[in-house]
């Protein structure tokens, strides 16, 4: 199947998971993650109607961004090295793993300008995942002060690969919890609109709990290097 017609498919869960939720479909933006497919697959995402764009590895955005950049936004969703800030500095419009001060110094050091930040929580405790603990996103954010370069625009989370949809659920609700409390702080730097949150296997769930910015890779672009 397609790219197009694989995004047909996605809009129309999505359509529906915001009616269930009482949610404007507009509100959930939907990132074709490409980290395993070929310049060629990224631009038919594009040649589709995606806008977003998302990367894991610093080359492989390189390698998107220096043909795709003039259509495309970029997201680098994976673990950042903080010695690989600025590779992708520049070229990233939203990091979604800010998960520790010594990559916060790095960023802010890098930015030219305020760097879209959304903070990733380690919400379902494995540890085998990135991210702060729950417990420790408030002050956190809190410390973020000292970087004007960064602006926490959301939250990121990775629910677990389970078939438990109770327990996946939960997950996406504690970080629209968490998102609550940060929003309450009415900090200028920490606005904290977005929830990165939802993948091919559990974004209709991530919609129904509020996410905004869903990471699909498998179920739109593939999940090897193809070249159609």
């Amino acid at each position: 199947m397609d790219v197009s017609s694989k995004l047909i498919k996605i809009k129309e869960d999505i359509e529906k998971a915001c009616e269930r939720a009482n949610r404007l479909p507009e509100e959930v933006k939907i990132i074709a993650v490409t980290k395993y497919v070929s310049v060629e697959r990224a631009k038919e995402a594009l040649e589709a109607g995606i806008l977003h764009l998302g990367e894991n590895r610093d080359d492989g955005l390189l390698s998107k961004w220096e043909v795709l950049k003039d259509d495309a936004v970029f997201h680098f969703i994976g673990t950042l090295q903080s010695r690989k800030v600025k590779n992708i500095i520049d070229k990233a419009e939203y990091i979604h793993s800010l998960d520790r001060l010594s990559l916060a110094k790095e960023i802010n050091k890098r930015a030219s300008r305020k760097m879209n930040c959304l903070i990733q929580v380690n919400v379902s405790g494995e540890e085998s995942k990135h991210g702060i603990s729950p417990d420790g996103v408030v002050d956190f954010v809190m410390k973020l002060k000292e970087y004007p370069n960064i602006n926490v625009c959301g939250l990121m989370t990775m629910a677990p690969f389970t078939k438990d949809e109770d327990f996946i659920r939960s997950c996406f609700r504690k970080l629209r919890e968490l998102q609550k409390k940060v929003q309450d702080l009415n900090l200028d730097y920490a606005p904290c609109n977005e929830l990165s949150m939802g993948m091919s296997n559990d974004y209709i769930i991530a919609v129904e709990e509020g996410a905004t910015m869903i990471r699909i890779g498998s179920a739109l672009v593939g999940e090897y290097n193809q070249e159609v």
